[in-house]
């Protein structure tokens, strides 16, 4: 359904130096990337911000054109053919603009239905069964600039499925909504699957990815690092295991860390309330005593220390040596 061939993207980027110097950098966002997505599954790509997720995602929607490679949707070139492409998906982008602000949601709905072709004696019957389904009943009535943030990415979810494409792209569809609405939101992913709705589904969320997608591709810094089922990816780190470790760490006390004897990769995360340090080992039992004793040794303060199963997260730490909570976009 979906095939990519060496896909590239690169971006020359503006510096300036000094008041009136300034010189162009190229920025290469996407670095040959390969993908086969098969017809009816839901696909995840996983990786942190500035990956390269969203980049791929709108050269494969027609919003950019690649420097270079091919990509097909449907059988149809993102390049040569791209209201074929138009046609064939319904797309929902992180951060989504392409709501009109003035008019309420039941007429955006109607006006996107009306550019897709929809014809006129289905287009309310088809927006009732949206409003209900995602239960927009309370605000599909206001116009949309009272919204809160998680009901214009309701709203723009809507939009994505309103002329009923076979291929859906979601861009971190969850990335605003509450717990509630991120939990219903991700049923309704699955139930889409179910009726053979062909999906690709980016996210940097871990949990989301091991428990929607079929098959995914980790994707760091422009590149393809590895593909499989979850359980295919588990595999490659399966002789090890994660201690996890939150509290206030020094960055000395990260150092030391790695170089404990059966220690493989060490990343560290800052969060609201201090940090998250993970350890990978193939020797938990052994390591752990030596771990704590180096943390406290170097000022540390640990609130919890929790031996855990291997996640995804965990695979992306061994490929890469970093967390996906961090951020590598370009500035």
């Amino acid at each position: 359904m979906i095939q990519v061939r060496q896909l590239t993207k690169t971006y020359q980027v503006r510096e300036r130096h000094g008041l009136f110097a300034t010189s162009k950098r190229a920025v290469h966002a996407l670095n040959g990337i390969d993908l086969d997505i098969e017809r009816g599954a839901l696909f995840g790509l996983l990786g942190p911000n500035g990956a390269g997720k969203t980049t791929l995602i709108k050269c494969l929607t027609t919003l950019l054109l690649p420097t270079s490679g091919t990509a097909t949707i449907a059988g149809h070139d993102v390049v040569q053919a791209p209201a074929q492409v138009r046609n064939a998906i319904g797309c929902m982008l992180m951060g989504e603009r392409g709501l009109y602000w003035k008019l309420t949601g039941r007429e955006n709905l109607a006006y996107f239905a009306a550019l897709y072709f929809v014809p006129r004696h289905e287009r309310n019957q088809r927006i009732a069964r949206l409003i209900d389904r995602l239960r927009m009943q309370d605000f599909i009535d206001r116009p949309v600039e009272s919204y809160s943030s998680g009901q214009k990415m309701k709203l723009a979810f809507a939009k994505a499925l309103v002329h009923d494409a076979p291929i859906l792209v979601l861009d971190e569809p969850t990335n605003t909504l509450d717990v509630p609405s991120a939990r219903e939101l991700r049923a309704i992913v699955a139930e889409l699957h179910a009726e053979g709705r062909t999906i690709v589904y980016t996210t940097h969320v871990m949990t989301e990815a091991e428990q929607l997608c079929q098959r995914l591709a980790i994707v760091d810094r422009g590149t393809v690092i590895a593909q499989g089922t979850p359980d295919e990816l588990r595999r490659q780190v399966v002789a090890t295991e994660v201690i996890q470790v939150r509290g206030q760490i020094p960055p000395r006390a990260t150092l030391s860390v790695q170089s404990l004897p059966s220690v493989r990769e060490v990343a560290i995360a800052t969060l609201d309330d201090g940090h998250e340090l993970l350890v990978r080992t193939s020797e938990p039992r052994q390591v752990l005593p030596k771990l704590i004793e180096t943390l406290y040794a170097y000022g540390a303060s640990i609130e919890d220390v929790v031996p855990s199963r291997t996640t995804l997260e965990d695979v992306f730490m061994a490929l890469t040596g970093r967390t996906l909570a961090e951020d590598t976009r370009t500035r």
